[in-house]
């Protein structure tokens, strides 16, 4: 008898009901080798048991519920009355919730808090990327803040807080937890914040010393406008002026007053985005009325949001290689478990390239996050190697953002591919880590704002420049093929002749040797033999799968491949 025309056969099973951490030994030895000893076994709990909810198949429910139903805008309650409201999908609260209750938006104050928050981030992001907008700018206001101390009495312990409260009934000092946005961008002028329009006038009896402002302009970009409280940027004319007659200053604008009526905060639309489509992003306009608190001094807005942006973008780079880790995660599955032309996909050596490139670009981009994030841990701690791990940031991190993010779309497109058909399907998923993985390249900042970023610091700090050769050079002497990219490097870094025009080029090259370099130091054998003789090392085609067929494949495969309980 012929089987039934409904029975299912070579199909593989879901990746649910794993342990997102565990399952990644990349990012278990990282975390290992950065965290404090005395710490080690509590933040390894605390991410394993984040990981094995954002294994879930609830929490991977949540995801699709809360992209299926995108957030709808009112503007108007039914007699009229005005009210820029945004409604989300249960989902989009409960994935925040678990964010918020995680710890993810609380770093600043914990111990060895960089690295666990940023390994947090990594693994929750596989369920869903969208909800990370709020959770990356509540966690990055925190520096902005501390500019102005009474400021940051107030809202630090409601950004901190491990209680997520959504609403605007009440103002945020009768909540127990708040999420923080903030409106940079405008039409005019995307990443030239320095020519925002948006203008602050001082407001009360005591004048500009009271640091109360009213404020009137419009921002092109403010995701997630039902936030608490946002970091908004405006010029005070007259004041604190720069060369071009601008005093550029950071403001903090709360939804709700303290009388708990509403700030004006009008919302003009929501962006219609490729993806990212769980996240409200709107426009947004302010007629004047209002009100805004300062934060730092007049006309130092671009320094006093300067490490809430160095945070974010570090989010940017640990945002792609997350989902880049998920797609690796979601193709190495499909491999072991799908059969064709007589045998196993995974087993097929032409497969075995194409997933084992994955794996390398995906591991690379996982070390790099998590040695940055131990970085901001060292930097921020006031204590020994805080200034040369602050000098290295001031590369590392724009030339992380710049790569990384870069190579997230290529990369996803390819692991689709690796699922066929099914992989093109919206129910497999894929399709939204495709929509989702230009955003990190874009978002604060695009390409060649990184790579102009990191040539204004190599022209005004040498000292970065030598804590960048210290960093790569911990691994000198054991691979002659990053021995060779470092020399090339510095052969780079010593002309100057159109180094705007090449600046992409020599971004993308001290990506590459950093993250060999850190290979090299802590990844398999097999792992940094074949990222050095591709990257580095030039064999390697124009298209992932292109890898030296003598490389030791299927050990990189396997190491890569999730294993579901």
């Amino acid at each position: 008898m012929p089987a039934s025309t409904h029975t299912v056969t070579n199909q593989p099973p879901p990746l649910v009901d794993y342990d997102v951490f565990t399952a990644d030994p990349a990012l278990v030895e990282a975390v290992a080798r950065y965290a404090a000893p005395e710490r080690a076994e509590e933040v390894r709990a605390e991410l394993s048991e984040l990981g094995r909810s954002a294994g879930s198949a609830q929490a991977q429910e949540w995801g699709r519920q809360a992209n299926e139903v995108p957030p709808v805008l009112r503007t108007h309650d039914r007699y009229g009355n005005r009210i820029d409201e945004v409604d989300f999908h249960p989902a989009w609260h409960q994935l925040l919730d678990r964010a918020v209750g995680a710890g993810l938006t609380d770093a600043w104050s914990r111990g060895d808090g960089q690295l666990r928050r940023t390994a947090g981030f990594y693994v929750w992001t596989q369920v869903e990327a969208g909800h990370g907008c709020p959770v990356s700018m509540t966690h990055a206001a925190v520096p902005a803040l501390r500019k102005e101390a009474s400021v940051a009495a107030e809202w630090e312990p409601l950004l901190s807080s491990h209680t997520y409260e959504p609403g605007l009934d009440r103002p945020a000092s009768a909540k127990a937890g708040a999420i923080a946005g903030m409106g940079m961008t405008e039409k005019q002028g995307g990443s030239d914040v320095r020519a925002n329009s948006t203008v602050a006038v001082p407001i009360g009896g005591t004048g500009p010393e009271s640091g109360e402002y009213a404020l009137t302009g419009h921002k092109w970009f403010c995701s997630a406008p039902m936030s608490d409280v946002f970091l908004v940027l405006a010029q005070v004319p007259g004041e604190g002026a720069d060369a071009e007659g601008q005093g550029l200053t950071c403001f903090l604008v709360p939804r709700v007053l303290p009388d708990g009526t509403r700030n004006t905060f009008r919302v003009q639309r929501l962006k219609d985005k490729l993806g990212n489509r769980s996240n409200a992003s709107s426009e947004v306009e302010f007629d004047g009325t209002t009100w805004a608190r300062r934060v730092g001094d007049v006309g130092r807005g671009v320094a006093t949001i300067i490490e809430m942006v160095a945070a974010t973008r570090l989010d940017c780079v640990t945002g792609s290689a997350s989902l880049m880790r998920q797609a690796v995660a979601q193709a190495t599955h499909h491999a072991a478990h799908r059969s064709a032309f007589g045998g196993l996909l995974a087993d097929k050596p032409l497969m075995q390239n194409v997933l084992a490139d994955l794996a390398l670009e995906s591991e690379a981009a996982t070390a790099l996050a998590m040695r940055l994030a131990t970085a901001f841990d060292t930097a921020h701690s006031g204590g020994e190697g805080a200034e040369q791990e602050r000098q290295l940031l001031r590369l590392a991190v724009p030339a992380a953002k710049y790569w990384v993010t870069k190579r997230c779309t290529p990369l996803v497109g390819e692991a689709l591919e690796c699922l066929g058909g099914n992989g093109y399907v919206e129910e497999s998923g894929m399709p939204r880590l495709l929509r989702e993985s230009p955003l990190n390249s874009i978002w604060e900042g695009s390409g060649n704002v990184q790579a102009l970023d990191l040539l204004r610091a190599l022209q005004r700090s040498p000292e970065a420049l030598n804590a960048f050769l210290t960093e790569i050079g911990k691994a000198r002497g054991a691979d002659h093929r990053l021995d060779a990219a470092t020399k090339d490097l510095l052969t780079e870094l010593s002309d100057l002749d159109g180094i705007e025009a090449r600046a992409r080029r020599l971004v993308e090259r001290m990506a590459q040797v950093l993250q060999g370099s850190l290979l090299v130091r802590y990844a398999p054998s097999s792992v940094a033999d074949a990222y050095c003789a591709s990257r580095l090392g030039g064999d390697w085609g124009a298209a992932f799968g292109t890898l030296p067929h003598t490389l030791d494949l299927s050990s990189i495969v396997e190491r890569a491949r999730p294993v579901s309980s």
